[in-house]
């Protein structure tokens, strides 16, 4: 009775068979996508910003007095949840809200001063972060990957 009860249990070690998901590129991507998120959140969880905060804070730098819609639709996110996103950067003070200009009925974003400040920190640390991670790429695969990823934009 024992044998055949130990014949069913797997150890943490046992190398597990991933059948078609070793040839699957969506399996693949959200398992690099996942190794660069716990990297980036070892990196910066301090700072309380995620990799979607992060996001966001790099489009309103590099363009200043955008909407919050234009801000989502640029990053591809969900308009709704924009609201709590900006919210959150507002009180952490790194961007503030501003009457647009050319739709007084949308708030235009821009970032604070102590916004710009924080922005360089964590810039340094994402960088840092991504440098360890593409120590595993031969020279010439970042940029090969990345022209592969952009076709799927």
């Amino acid at each position: 009775m024992g044998s055949a009860a130990n014949n069913l249990v797997s150890t943490e070690e046992d190398p597990v068979n991933y059948g078609v998901l070793d040839h699957m590129l969506g399996y693949k991507l959200r398992r690099a996508q996942l190794t660069f998120f716990n990297s980036f959140s070892a990196a910066c969880s301090d700072l309380g910003v995620s990799p979607g905060l992060f996001g966001v804070l790099v489009v309103v730098k590099e363009n200043p007095g955008l909407t919050q819609t234009a801000v989502a639709k640029a990053l591809a996110n969900d308009r709704s949840a924009m609201v709590g996103v900006v919210d959150k950067l507002e009180k952490m003070d790194l961007i503030e809200r501003r009457l647009s200009k050319k739709d007084r009925r949308s708030y235009a974003l821009f970032m604070t001063p102590y916004g710009l400040k924080f922005y360089e920190k964590l810039i340094k640390r994402v960088s840092d972060q991504e440098e360890e991670l593409y120590k595993l790429l031969k020279p010439g695969e970042k940029e090969m990957l990345l022209a592969i990823l952009d076709k799927f934009d």
